[in-house]
């Protein structure tokens, strides 16, 4: 979960610094080359920063492979364990190619907004993936009213639209990664007007929801946070989007996805996670007896 959020934070730095296109070639960083090059063209700075988050994304890659061994090897294999950890090497793959295209295009708006939402879907399966290690596979239980479940579902498009309007201010905005790259033919105050449009729907939703489930704790903290993210938003776009709070308000987008993917998961149960079996139980031989006696 945590490089999930971080690869698309570290990815925000490549583009405030203008380092989008500091390896202008991919899968290698030039041609003949996986490592930068000293050359007159490119500055070495921007070659090390996106040479850096190349190589954040095979730690991500590692973390992510990790997840899914672990998921194979527990006993009893659950599908759904293995299914939701599947989806992190798979994702990160699917960002590699991703990331291969922006940089073939020039960095397009449209291929950075797509890489970066991909990222956010990734953060939420992480959550799932994290609840998924301490609950059940039973079918989910509600634990919360219908009206509630509805709000909730509510929220999560709200949230999801929000993140996409997002991107396109950003697509318009100041930071393209490169002077050259491709922007969205459409003026950031407009596209900002609408980007807080949704906030604002977002938090009557979350509002409305908090009236359904006041105790929840996990409620709270997705306030807070949103209502972190938006004033940090605020603050960036009155003070001219200076780069520090584009890395932070990516950094608080993540975090506002962690926040309601974990309401998300508390609102249903699926009963509690299966024990391991005699033949792995934390490397022990079982013996019914002694566990009997215990």
């Amino acid at each position: 979960m945590v490089t999930q959020a971080g690869i698309a934070v570290t990815g925000s730095v490549v583009r405030v610094t203008g380092s989008g296109l500091g390896c202008p070639s991919w899968p290698q960083c030039f041609p003949g080359s996986l490592v930068p090059v000293r050359r007159d063209d490119v500055a070495w700075l921007h070659q090390w920063v996106e040479f850096g988050n190349r190589l954040f994304t095979g730690v991500v890659g590692l973390v992510a492979l990790a997840c899914l061994a672990m998921a194979l090897l527990a006993r009893p294999r659950r599908r759904r364990l293995v299914t939701l950890a599947a989806t992190m090497p798979a994702g990160v793959a699917v960002q590699a190619v991703v990331g291969g295209v922006t940089v073939m295009t020039g960095l397009a708006w449209w291929t950075v907004s797509v890489h970066f939402l991909i990222s956010m879907v990734l953060v939420w399966l992480a959550v799932l993936l994290v609840r998924a290690t301490g609950e059940g596979d039973t079918p989910p239980r509600p634990r919360i009213p219908p009206v509630a479940s509805r709000l909730l579902a509510a929220a999560a498009g709200l949230l999801a639209a929000l993140l996409a309007a997002g991107t396109f201010v950003t697509a318009a905005g100041p930071h393209a990664g490169d002077a050259d790259a491709p922007r969205l033919g459409v003026a950031v105050e407009t596209l900002a007007r609408v980007h807080s449009g949704v906030l604002f729907a977002f938090l009557v939703v979350l509002t409305a929801l908090g009236l359904t489930m006041p105790r929840a704790p996990r409620y709270w903290t997705l306030l807070a946070v949103v209502l972190f993210q938006g004033a940090l938003g605020f603050v960036q776009y009155a003070t001219g989007v200076p780069e520090v709070l584009v890395s932070l308000h990516v950094l608080g987008a993540a975090a506002v996805v962690v926040a309601m993917a974990a309401l998300w998961v508390s609102a249903r149960d699926r009963g509690p996670a299966p024990a391991p079996t005699a033949s792995q139980h934390y490397g022990r031989v079982h013996d019914p007896v002694t566990a009997a006696a215990r």
